[in-house]
């Protein structure tokens, strides 16, 4: 006899494709995408949605959500729309993946969105992860973070709030392409808001220090942008969307005599 509740079959996958195309996916993760009933994709380019296109015959793409042309629209709305038109689907009992470049998780709020939801209605849902652009700033840069340590904002986070940076550690500001923008319908910042950033990062780092602005490939025949110049110079700085700022260390590590004292190290041991 039927218990009267409905078997419940959708799921939902976010998977990341990595920056590089095709050569920074998991295998997993392309097997969730080969697997899929229907893909769902935020790419950055063409070129990434025509090979995921080779490699699941119902792909679609979520871009045509953001705004379009000279319009105005909150990205809220975009998301609740994205998360939505992936949850139709998740609904409709089909094994759905949402693949995004990067991580998936990572300044990649549509996935939490979108999963929490779907966990939300019991629905199975998971993240996969994926080559994020942090992953290959470090790769390019040829930095340890462990060397140091590294605080990470995103910027316009930076800004509005009380966070006190570390200037013996890595800063790394992500978004910094739209630095100060508050309103969720911009996509771009300005040499105002920029010259008001460096005026709040002078409290830890002096004018000529040091700065980059980073970029990582997303084709194999594209190499990372490292431009570096001095933090004074960041609000005439060339940004993008994909642009992310790293300030490194500006003072060096301190140690801390009592701790060391207590463990019975002392500061030679430490080489």
């Amino acid at each position: 006899m039927s218990s009267g509740v409905r078997e419940v079959n959708g799921s939902l996958v976010c998977v990341g494709t990595g920056l590089n195309l095709a050569g920074q996916i998991s295998v997993l993760s392309k097997s969730y995408i080969e697997n899929a009933d229907v893909v769902f994709s935020l790419v950055p380019d063409g070129f990434a949605q025509r090979w995921l296109e080779t490699l699941n015959s119902d792909v679609c793409s979520l871009q045509p959500f953001y705004a379009q042309g000279d319009e105005i629209k909150n990205r809220r709305d975009t998301y609740d729309q994205m998360v939505e038109a992936i949850l139709e689907q998740v609904r409709a009992d089909k094994r759905v993946v949402c693949a995004l470049y990067g991580h998936p998780g990572v300044f990649a709020c549509v996935s939490h969105f979108a999963i929490a939801q779907a966990l939300d209605e019991g629905y199975s849902a998971k993240m996969e992860p994926g080559i994020s652009a942090e992953a290959c700033l470090w790769a390019d840069l040829g930095i340890d973070p462990g060397q140091s340590g590294h605080q990470s904002f995103e910027a316009s986070q930076f800004m509005f709030y009380k966070h006190t940076p570390d200037p013996t550690t890595h800063l790394l500001l992500w978004q910094i392409g739209i630095a100060g923008e508050h309103t969720l319908t911009e996509f771009h910042t300005s040499s105002d808001r920029l010259q008001i950033l460096v005026e709040q990062l002078n409290e830890w780092y002096p004018l000529d220090h040091e700065i980059t602005i980073y970029e990582a490939p997303t084709l194999p025949i594209h190499q990372a942008r490292v431009d570096k110049l001095f933090l004074r110079d960041l609000p005439f700085a060339r940004l993008t969307s994909i642009s992310t700022l790293l300030i490194p260390p500006s003072s060096k590590l301190e140690v801390n005599h009592v701790i060391l004292a207590k463990l019975g190290i002392t500061e030679a041991d430490l080489g």
